[in-house]
């Protein structure tokens, strides 16, 4: 059975104080708790928000990095100083990154390749936007994603990588896929996964879900057979929203 895991992207928010204020109630309100749990502070707070969860068991995660070593790349992140900081886990393909920033399914894929040759796992998302849902071309917007964005990568590698399945028409909307609209999407992804590597990897991949996930909607979420937790925006800045969602995880 696998392990729920809930993944906290705190994207461009917080100061240095309330970063590490949140830190320290998470530590507290979760020590107990027996998901997986992640949270990803922006790279200027990782080194503070690292003292504070170091030996807990909550992962320090980044929201993303540069596919190039060390170097002459003014303003990029790697993935060696990621590691230097503590971080265990990196955000990938987030649709703003895609969006935002213009990255590429070949970018995400070198990406990907860096970070878990660097000794990093992955959080690899996926999703369509509403345009795409309308047209009727989810599943194959998600499978060509998951494809490319996992390209060359061996079955082994795979054990480090989680999928988020973001419908982007439901982040920071207030939108959010019912239960069951999302449930079909993650079986089919993990039908995907089955495809390109095996029943065996397809059931072993932790599928979150990242779209408006809330302690309202986590129950009922999280109730679902192929959704094993979720990538939480909104609901993951403050200890008395993201602490519930948790909980359910938990359970």
């Amino acid at each position: 059975m696998r392990t729920k895991y809930v993944a906290g992207n705190w994207k461009m928010n917080m100061d240095k104080a309330g970063a590490v204020s949140l830190a320290k109630d998470l530590v507290e309100n979760l020590k107990n708790l027996k998901a997986k749990y992640m949270i990803a502070p922006p790279f200027v707070y990782l080194d503070a928000v690292s003292q504070v969860v170091k030996g807990s068991n909550v992962i320090l995660g980044a929201q993303n990095m540069t596919v190039t070593d060390n170097g002459a790349h003014t303003g990029a992140v790697s993935a060696a100083m990621l590691k230097d900081l503590g971080v265990q886990t990196v955000i990938l393909g987030h649709s703003e990154r895609r969006d935002e920033f213009n990255e590429s399914d070949k970018l995400i894929n070198e990406k990907v390749h860096k970070a878990i040759d660097s000794g990093l796992d992955v959080v690899l998302c996926i999703g369509e936007l509403y345009s795409q849902r309308c047209a009727g071309v989810t599943n194959q917007i998600c499978e060509n994603q998951v494809t490319e964005d996992l390209k060359g990568i061996s079955e082994e590698q795979l054990s480090h990588v989680s999928i988020a399945y973001e419908p982007v028409w439901a982040i920071g909307t207030g939108k959010t896929a019912t239960p069951a609209e999302a449930q079909e999407v993650h079986e089919f992804v993990r039908g995907v996964v089955a495809k390109l590597y095996s029943k065996k990897a397809a059931e072993e991949i932790k599928i979150l879900y990242g779209g408006s996930m809330n302690a309202k909607n986590a129950a009922d979420l999280l109730a679902q057979p192929d959704i094993d937790g979720g990538l939480i925006g909104g609901a993951s800045l403050k200890a008395e929203t993201f602490t519930p969602i948790c909980e359910f995880a938990s359970k």
